[in-house]
C-alpha cells in the first residue's frame, strides 16, 4: 500500500496556530464510517451521540515541558533537546538538534548549570541518550527550564502551557499532548458522566512517532517507535461490561485507540496490565477494542491519517478531509475535531 495514497492538499492557513478560549466551541465534523455521510456540528454536540451505558475513554498523560535551550560545556554552541522517554532513573532518550555536535561524553548546560546532561550513547536519527544531574526535584527544574515541545507546524509563542494540556492530564511522562482531548472541559464531562455514559482513563505517553514522518514509499516498511501504556483493573472490567451489555467504547484520540488495541490483540480482553506497544494501524486492520472515535485532523501521509482511514475508509477520509477544507475547519493540533460514528 502506498503512503502517497494518503495524501490531500491542506492551505497553509488552515492549519491552526493557536488554540480556542472555549475548549468545546471547536467545530466538530461527524463521519458515519458506513455511509461517508458528513454533519457539522459544535464540539460540545458530543453529547448527543453518546448513549447512557457507553464508555468514552480518554488517555490520562501530562506533557512534560520536554523542550530544553543549553549549551555545549565546552564550546558553548547552542543546543536544543528534546526528552522523549525515561529509561531508567535519571537517564533519558532524547532528541537533539544539533545532533552532530554530541558525542558520548558531551555535556550540555541548562539554567547556568542548574541541569547538566551527559551523553552515554549516540543513536540514528538524531537521537542521543543522557545521564541527567540537577539539583533538587526534577520536575521541578524542569518546570523552570523547559518550554512545551510544540509541533513543528506550530509557529506562533503559546501564551498559556495549560492550553496544551487535557484538563484532566495526570500521568507526567509525555512529548506531546494527545490532542484529541483539548476539546473537553471539566463542565462537559460532568454533563456526559450525568448522562449516564462511564468515563474511563488509560495512560499512554506519547512519545518520537509523533515527531517523525514517514519516510517510505510503501506503507509495511515503516516502523512505529514504541510508547510505554497501562490500564487498571477498574477500567478493565468497565470496558468488558461495556462490550457484554452490547454498547459502544468511544476512544478519545489515536493514542487511546492504539492503547485498547494493543491490549485486546495481546489479550482478546481488556484486562489491568502495563508496557510498550509498537502497533501500526493501517486500512485492513481489523477493530477489536473501540466502535467510535473522536480524533482531530492529522498531517497528510502520517500514520494517523492511515489509522482512521483503517476504522472509516480510506475513501471517506479523504472525502470528509476535502469537505473540511472547503468548510475552512482548522488543522491539527490546536485545529477542530472529527467524530467517526
Amino acid at each position: 500500500m502506498k503512503v502517497e495514497d494518503f495524501n490531500y492538499d491542506l492551505p497553509e492557513e488552515l492549519i491552526a496556530q493557536t488554540p480556542l478560549e472555549e475548549r468545546d466551541a471547536s467545530k466538530l465534523l461527524v463521519l458515519d464510517k458506513e455511509s461517508g455521510k458528513t454533519e457539522h456540528k459544535i464540539f460540545r454536540d458530543i453529547i448527543d451521540y453518546l448513549n447512557p451505558g457507553d464508555t468514552l475513554v480518554l488517555n490520562d498523560t501530562k506533557v512534560l515541558p520536554a523542550r530544553l535551550i543549553g549549551e555545549k560545556e565546552d564550546t558553548k554552541a547552542v543546543i536544543e533537546v528534546l526528552l522523549l522517554k525515561n529509561v531508567e532513573k535519571d537517564n533519558w532518550e532524547c532528541l537533539v538538534k544539533p545532533a552532530r555536535r554530541v558525542k558520548v561524553g558531551t555535556k550540555v548546560t541548562f539554567g547556568n548549570g542548574k541541569l547538566i546532561l551527559t551523553c552515554t550513547k549516540v543513536a540514528d536519527e538524531g537521537i542521543r541518550y543522557f545521564d541527567f544531574s540537577y539539583k533538587g526535584i526534577f520536575l521541578e527544574v524542569l518546570d523552570e527550564l523547559g518550554t512545551m515541545p510544540l509541533p513543528p507546524y506550530i509557529h506562533e509563542k503559546l501564551e498559556n502551557k495549560d492550553m496544551y494540556q487535557t484538563v484532566y492530564a495526570k500521568e507526567v511522562g509525555s512529548a506531546a499532548a494527545p490532542t484529541a482531548g483539548l476539546h473537553f472541559t471539566t463542565e462537559l464531562l460532568d454533563k456526559i458522566k450525568e448522562k449516564g455514559i462511564n468515563i474511563c482513563y488509560i495512560t499512554l505517553h506519547v512519545g518520537l512517532g509523533t515527531f517523525r514522518p514517514v519516510k517510505v514509499d510503501t506503507i509495511e516498511e515503516h516502523k512505529m517507535h514504541s510508547e510505554y501504556y497501562s490500564m487498571s483493573s477498574e477500567v478493565a472490567n468497565t470496558l468488558n461490561k461495556t462490550k457484554e451489555n452490547n454498547h459502544k467504547i468511544i476512544a478519545v484520540g489515536t493514542t487511546t485507540t492504539r492503547t485498547l488495541e494493543t491490549i485486546m490483540n495481546k489479550y482478546d480482553k481488556f484486562t489491568e496490565c502495563s508496557g510498550w506497544t509498537d502497533i501500526f494501524i493501517y486500512p485492513g486492520y481489523k477493530f477489536k477494542g473501540i466502535d467510535s472515535l473522536i480524533t482531530n485532523f492529522h498531517l497528510p501521509k502520517s500514520t494517523l491519517v492511515m489509522l482512521v482511514s483503517a476504522l472509516a475508509g480510506r475513501e471517506n477520509i479523504l472525502n470528509a478531509y476535502k469537505i473540511a477544507v472547503n468548510e475552512r475547519y482548522r488543522f491539527f493540533s490546536f485545529g477542530d475535531a472529527m467524530f467517526i460514528k
